[in-house]
């Protein structure tokens, strides 16, 4: 029987074939050797994945192919149930890990077992100089963002510590407790479900570490474009289940005004821009999911370990936080 690998990393593919070889090529220089990487080609039309194997045959690599796009949380937690490692590292095509990401990350995770995740440190790909994040941030509106995006990297986030959760362009999982809170949430398709996943994780008692030595480089938004509708959508619809399904006790209700009032602000904001259909087909969206939202709260919450005050600590509270967050990724300081 072959000797399971202690990392499995996991890449899903959609049509991007501009960005994968060079992933590919960043992961064939790890100085951690000891992982294998499965490859989910997300139902694409174009034929990127074809005959990787033997191109990469430094790689202990498994190529997946789905006859559809499922989304992108399906298809990771396809890729989470064929890993073999003790740990899932979670690569997105347009993200360039150093060589010692590998290492940087495990090297910390067997120090801190208190943890059950970690952030990698994200570069802007186009513009290193700059964060393109920090792990992720969550708000009580529901908002939630990549910290430190768009400051200067040697000025910030230059220490360990904890925060909400991992960016899901780089992030690093047991897969153990992966798998036991049900992985992604299928039913998101695409984007907030890295935040969504890091919420019920933390309410079952898990928490999360930022590793500013694992560094990778990111392009960020490479198949689905930023700002685009699709983003606008699934973005704005996902957020609100999240908040939905995850916020405890008496903070949903405390909280629940800001919410919608955050969410109609935004709303106004995007029709303004001429994604009107993206954000209004997103609320309309939300609400009819309701039921099924609500269904799973109930079990979040039924086996929730974390008390809703002690949330308090991790979470951003600060009024003003979500528009200086909207300042920097508008290119203004």
């Amino acid at each position: 029987m072959p000797k399971r690998p202690i990392v499995s990393v996991i890449i899903v593919y959609w049509n991007n074939t501009e960005h994968l070889p060079h992933c590919l090529e960043c992961l064939s220089l790890q100085t951690f050797r000891d992982f294998e990487v499965i490859l989910v080609d997300n139902g694409s039309l174009d034929a990127g994945t074809s005959h990787l194997e033997q191109k990469y045959p430094e790689l202990d690599l498994q190529v997946e192919r789905l006859s559809s796009n499922l989304g992108f949380a399906a298809a990771n937690n396809r890729g989470a149930h064929m890993a073999r490692g003790k740990w899932l590292a979670l690569l997105n095509t347009d993200a360039f890990p150093k060589p010692d990401w590998l290492e940087q990350l495990l090297r910390v995770a067997e120090k801190n077992h208190e943890f059950v995740c970690f952030a990698s440190r994200q570069l802007q790909a186009n513009a290193p100089e700059l964060l393109d994040g920090a792990g992720d941030a969550y708000h009580i509106s529901g908002l939630g963002w990549r910290r430190h995006y768009n400051q200067v990297s040697q000025n910030y986030a230059l220490q360990e510590e904890e925060v909400f959760s991992p960016c899901g362009a780089a992030a690093f999982y047991s897969r153990d407790d992966f798998l036991e809170a049900g992985g992604f949430d299928e039913d998101f398709f695409s984007y907030f479900e890295d935040v969504d996943l890091g919420f019920r994780l933390r309410l079952s008692g898990k928490k999360c570490l930022y590793i500013p030595q694992a560094v990778v480089q990111h392009v960020g938004s490479a198949s689905t474009g930023k700002r685009s509708h699709f983003s606008v959508y699934y973005g704005y619809r996902n957020l609100i289940w999240t908040f939905a399904k995850n916020m405890p006790g008496y903070l949903f209700w405390v909280y629940l005004p800001l919410h919608v009032g955050t969410i109609l602000f935004f709303t106004l904001y995007l029709t303004l821009r001429n994604q009107g259909n993206a954000i209004w087909r997103a609320i309309f969206d939300s609400i009819l999911g309701y039921p099924k939202a609500f269904r799973k709260r109930r079990i979040i919450q039924q086996n929730r370990k974390l008390k809703p005050r002690d949330l308090m600590y991790i979470i951003s509270t600060g009024l003003l936080e979500p528009y200086v967050e909207f300042l920097k990724r508008n290119g203004r300081k």
